[in-house]
């Protein structure tokens, strides 16, 4: 692993598993989301995830004139690392999920390193209102579809997006999908530093057990040794717990309402900036300092928001 005195804190805004009816902090108008994205960047997060909602209902968007309706604000408003999705959504197509991030060409995107089983089903099993009709038969959904990442899916992203210099957020939910990536090492569609981002306790992926965390970086520094920068997330209850334990690992660490709902036991989250308060005065308590963006983009090599299409950036440098 990559070392660095600085914990790169990354903030998942509003992710396309959540829908409205599950928190009432969860941002879905592009309003909502630029405001709570530059609200956690002031609080510390140096990266920026970002998905789109349908302003209408909250349902996943991958159209890009709503991801530029909150783009601009957030560049405006922060020097954060905008990192797209091209995740996007299990019921959206390839393209759909693409096209935000060939629109805008940021310096990070994510990328998920497999093919799998994506279960949130067991948000939908407590008896609420629903405030949208599409809401509870999309959650119930992801139990019966795979989401899709073949080799020639990410081969076809790697190129696509790598080729208008924008690194990767690889998104690892089980060990293999460390092989997968070192398969891509291998060929050359991956140049060191590159960030690992460990996802733990996805109903499909691997669980969020500490000692899974270990392995993954185990298995991480026998294939990459110090051509990577680890960091790590888990979903629901376990957020804090497996981020403090990639903090304490030596790695970086990511939060927000994509992830989780919640700031503590029983105790919902009001916003994405509360959540990452809690995990810079984790940090902090464990001896290691938040880094600032610049030192998120030297730390993983990025092009800088000059060289995206981002609404507001060209030719601005930082």
């Amino acid at each position: 692993m990559k070392q660095s005195d600085h914990v790169v804190v990354s903030c998942a805004v509003t992710g396309a598993i959540h829908t409205p009816s599950l928190s009432d902090a969860l941002p879905v108008t592009p309003q909502e989301i630029a405001g709570q994205a530059v609200d956690a960047a002031h609080a510390g997060a140096a990266v920026l995830h970002l998905h789109a909602r349908d302003p209408r209902d909250g349902r996943p968007s991958g159209d890009p004139a709503v991801f530029e309706q909150f783009l601009g604000p957030v560049a405006a408003g922060t020097d954060a690392v905008v990192n797209i999705t091209t995740g996007g959504s299990i019921v959206m197509t390839l393209d759909d999920r693409l096209a935000a991030a060939r629109a805008f060409s940021p310096e990070l995107a994510s990328l998920n390193m497999g093919s799998m089983n994506f279960n949130f089903a067991a948000a939908a099993a407590r008896d609420r209102e629903w405030r949208f009709d599409w809401e509870r038969d999309y959650l119930l959904g992801s139990a019966d579809r795979i989401f899709s990442n073949t080799f020639t899916q990410i081969e076809s992203i790697l190129t696509d997006l790598g080729a208008r210099g924008t690194r990767f957020e690889f998104e690892c939910y089980d060990i293999g999908h460390l092989y997968t990536l070192a398969h891509f090492v291998e060929r050359g569609l991956v140049r060191a530093p590159f960030l690992v981002q460990g996802v733990f306790g996805i109903l499909g992926g691997i669980g969020p057990e500490l000692d899974h965390v270990g392995h993954m970086v185990r298995t991480a520094d026998r294939l990459f040794g110090d051509d990577y920068v680890f960091s790590a997330f888990a979903a629901g209850r376990h957020q804090f717990t497996v981020a403090t334990h990639a903090a304490q690992l030596g790695g970086h660490v990511r939060v927000g309402l994509e992830d989780g709902l919640y700031l503590g036991r029983g105790r919902m989250a009001r916003s994405n900036a509360e959540q990452v308060e809690k995990i810079v005065r984790i940090v902090g308590e464990v001896g290691r300092t938040p880094a600032t963006p610049a030192q998120a983009r030297e730390l993983l090599d990025l092009k800088g928001p000059d060289r995206t299409e981002l609404p507001g950036t060209a030719g601005v440098t930082r």
